[in-house]
């Protein structure tokens, strides 16, 4: 798996290392979502290459996590109650396009 923690951090506009260990359990987390979404072993991105598309849903999934950590939509898209909705929607999408359908 590549390093995601950057990657999510430039998502969120986060230069500090304050909630590093906090991104990487939403990283964590978020990547346990896309192996079990996309019906593949725990841990296959540990090993594999990690496509575009579940890299993107990982990170657009852990930075939704950190910013609504609170229960809220928070974020960027606090003023718009169907925000966290959207997120979900679209991390849905992103992992349909590399799950395995054979299951």
């Amino acid at each position: 798996m590549t390093d995601l923690l950057p990657k999510v951090k430039q998502n969120l506009i986060i230069e500090h290392t304050a909630d590093d260990a906090l991104l990487q359990s939403f990283i964590t987390a978020a990547v346990s979502y896309a192996e079990s979404y996309q019906h593949i072993a725990e841990g296959y991105y540990s090993e594999h290459t990690m496509p575009p598309t579940t890299e993107q849903a990982v990170i657009m999934l852990a930075s939704h996590f950190y910013e609504s950590r609170d229960g809220s939509t928070g974020g960027f898209f606090s003023d718009n109650v169907q925000a966290g909705q959207q997120v979900w929607n679209t991390v849905n999408l992103l992992l349909r396009l590399d799950r395995d359908w054979k299951v």
